[in-house]
């Protein structure tokens, strides 16, 4: 569960109240204005924030910079682009629609590991370099062609009935290694030959894949590592046996299927995970020793530069220990060599990086705020960087090895910027410019970074950028011309205003942004929606473009108002391990702070203020109405988890602990502790094959309110997981949510 859960979505009401798709009804204080957004040009074929390039690389040999970017006509197919760096041109490398015009449907492994990854488009959604920078690999079609980027020809290197995943060239580029049935196989570039490197693979044993919580929880998508020198392969070996079987009923509007998902729900058995190194020419497999304690988490695994040492980093189940070990890769033998602690939880992260001194970078909140530390060989790690602010990650490292760069908060806990700091000791230096939010990628030893800016209002502008900040080249301006598809709508648009609030214990600072429409005066105060995300990990009130949708509330009348409570990110891990072990505590209390600031201004109309989240945005929804009844005039709860007793273990037990240690806590955290307090009017959302969030979630409350006599409003959509993905569905989500509380908050309703 994470940010990416609640940037696709919203609420919705009953289908027969639904109006045209074309525009939401109009709030009475709403002025009419030709400028003003509609539901159907915010979730049309095309992107209003304009062309926004992911998964940006430099090629292996710095000539090249590579990205994905959405068709100009439909923005849920992605393309490979590039740019040479010679001359700034930049073109299209791969044509999805050329090289596989027809694509099957996906395995349901892959799409499972889509809605884990957040991908949301179809075409090419990932692609990998070889390591000599004339080829990149781009899986397609469930196969894997072989692009040659100087002509642009693809060879398809395989053609099968499996789904073949995960596809990657070995760092000698010697191999394609990909998943094929549970199995790690490597296809010869050479000679074209394939071979199985495990076959044991079948039921519930899988090698080189991560398993559900991995994906989902820890952000680590793959069970296999490549060493530098191509010589080996680790690989996780993991058995779903122990982990409870849940039938995941995937309703569509064709029929119903069920699926037998292994879901390790909190307190329950997860898998048992092993880590093997494979030698890739004789196939030799020899065992790493993670201990014998088998009821752990393989966090992350990484290799030192010279491939002579492989390191493991293996978390305990109830995530306050996390220690990496180092592996002889011929015998399996190991060592810690740094063990991490903490009294809550310890946060993961992909910032190790070996170094050629046999030591390693590595990012620690052991002071209540993450830094970066150099760890020597021999174990001792020196803080680079410190004080009461948050590094985000460790970006790169100069070709001298003098000049460590990090992408931070430090300059305040709205902005996000790169910033250089010495190897040897001293103060960090900003790199990038303005008063919004960068996200970089470094070049090979620090020659130049791809740089993606955004802020409230400019667009993201992705560019090419020197080591001293300064703009070599444009990727994509996203310059507003009279072409941009934003151009029509610029006359609308607003700025948010951004301020704080004193949380309850009259110290401790919450952050609040606010869009405003011009017309909303204390002579005509307007109704007010409050966004809720609320849970670990996500920011919401940040420097950055937001994109068209919180305009589309402005220009539906609404005051849109945002406030990230204690429990969320970037503020530290104090600020964060406030709700431990009392999720729908602490962040409910800092909500309705929130709502008390919003409720004295005298241009808001404090008796129609309606709440939304999605996913623990809908599990907040949810405890805050329940918790506070009357406080709100209406409420939109979407794919809400409504007791964590029934989510997953990694997620759940990394704040609650399990639920035989925190009975209390689960039972307070539960939205069916607290249904007593409904009085809310509200609209519950859910799609009917989510498999994170799973829908008996919703169908387990919709019961007890039901036994209880309590009237609701609720919508489903069939065949859809976490996220409503289709732009026709979008569409309707959204129509149905502006429906929903345009009645509920209208004038005519008003007490």
């Amino acid at each position: 569960m994470r940010h990416a859960l609640f940037a696709c979505t919203g609420l919705l009401a009953l289908a027969a109240c639904a109006p045209s798709t074309d525009t939401a009804q109009t709030p009475p204080s709403a002025p009419v204005d030709p400028a003003a957004l509609s539901i159907a040009d915010v979730y049309g074929s095309v992107s209003l924030s304009g062309a926004t390039p992911r998964g940006l690389r430099f090629s292996p040999d710095g000539e090249r910079v590579t990205f994905l970017r959405p068709k100009d006509d439909d923005r849920t197919v992605t393309d490979l682009w590039a740019m040479n760096l010679s001359d700034g041109q930049a073109y299209m490398l791969v044509d999805s629609s050329v090289l596989a015009p027809d694509e099957r449907d996906l395995s349901e492994a892959e799409i499972q590991y889509r809605e884990r990854a957040r991908i949301s488009t179809s075409g090419v959604v990932s692609y990998d370099w070889d390591e000599t920078g004339e080829a990149i690999l781009v899986p397609l079609d469930g196969d894997v062609f072989y692009v040659d980027v100087d002509t642009g020809e693809a060879e398809r290197l395989m053609q099968t009935e499996a789904f073949e995943t995960d596809a990657r060239v070995s760092p000698d580029g010697q191999y394609v290694s990909f998943i094929r049935d549970q199995n790690l196989w490597v296809h010869n570039l050479e000679t074209g030959e394939e071979r199985a490197l495990t076959t044991e693979g079948a039921g519930a044993i899988s090698w080189g894949v991560a398993e559900f919580v991995a994906q989902e929880e820890m952000q680590r998508y793959t069970g296999y590592w490549w060493s530098p020198d191509g010589r080996y392969v680790a690989a996780a070996r993991i058995d779903e046996t122990p982990v409870e079987i849940v039938p995941r009923f995937g309703i569509t509007a064709e029929g119903v299927t069920v699926t037998d998902q292994r879901y390790p729900r909190a307190g329950t058995d997860n898998v048992l995970i092993e880590l093997h190194v494979i030698d890739v020419a004789s196939g030799q497999r020899t065992q790493v020793d993670l201990g014998s304690e088998t009821d752990i988490y393989l966090a992350r695994v990484n290799w030192s530069a010279d491939s002579g040492t492989l390191y493991a980093q293996r978390q305990n189940r109830a995530q306050t220990v996390l220690d990496i070990l180092a592996a002889d890769p011929m015998t399996g033998e190991t060592e810690t060599v740094l063990t991490e602690q903490s009294g809550a939880w310890i946060n993961l992260t992909n910032d190790f990086t070996a170094l050629e001194d046999g030591g390693f970078l590595w990012t620690s909140e052991r002071t209540g705020f993450r830094h970066i530390y150099h760890v020597s060989a021999e174990g001792e790690a020196r803080a680079l960087t410190s004080g009461e602010w948050v590094v985000e990650y460790f970006a790169g490292l100069s070709e001298d090895g003098e000049t460590v760069y990090f992408e931070g908060w430090m300059t305040s806990p709205l902005e996000r910027h790169l910033y250089a700091v010495p190897f040897d000791g001293g103060e960090p230096v900003q790199i990038t410019q303005g008063e919004g939010r960068w996200n970089v990628s470094l070049g090979q030893g620090g020659t130049g970074f791809i740089g993606s800016y955004s802020d409230p209002d400019t667009l993201p502008q992705t560019a090419l950028y020197d080591m001293s900040g300064e703009r070599v080249a444009w990727i994509e301006e996203n310059a507003i011309g009279e072409d941009h598809p934003y151009a029509p709508f610029l006359e609308s648009h607003l700025t948010p205003e951004f301020g704080t609030v004193l949380a309850d214990d009259g110290e401790t600072e919450l952050y609040w942004s606010m869009l405003k429409p011009e017309h909303c005066t204390a002579a005509n105060p307007c109704p007010a929606i409050v966004q809720v995300y609320g849970g670990p990990h996500v920011q919401t009130v940040a420097k950055g473009w937001v994109g068209p949708r919180d305009q589309l509330f402005a220009d539906q009348g609404y005051i849109l108002f945002k406030l990230d409570n204690r429990g969320s990110w970037n503020r530290g891990h104090a600020f964060e391990a406030a709700l431990h072990d009392r999720m729908g505590g602490v962040e409910v209390r800092d909500q309705l702070t929130g709502l008390d600031y919003l409720e004295s201004l005298d241009f808001v109309d404090s008796d129609r203020i309606g709440l939304w989240g999605w996913s623990y945005g809908g599990y907040m929804t949810l405890m805050t109405t329940l918790q506070a009844p009357g406080r709100f005039d209406a409420a939109v709860s979407g794919a809400p988890v409504t007791d964590w007793a029934l989510y997953d273990t990694h997620y759940t037990e990394r704040y609650m602990d399990t639920p035989q240690a925190n009975e209390d806590g689960y039972f307070e955290g539960s939205a069916f502790a607290h249904l007593d307090g409904y009085e809310t009017p509200t609209l519950m959302i859910h799609g009917m094959a989510d498999d994170n969030v799973t829908f008996d979630h919703s169908t387990r409350l919709y019961a007890e309110l039901q036994q209880r006599g309590e009237l609701f409003e609720m919508m489903t959509y069939p065949g859809q997981r976490h996220g409503v993905r289709p732009p026709p569905l979008q569409r309707h989500l959204w129509t149905s949510i502006f429906d929903f509380f345009d009645r509920e908050l209208s004038e005519d309703d008003e007490n």
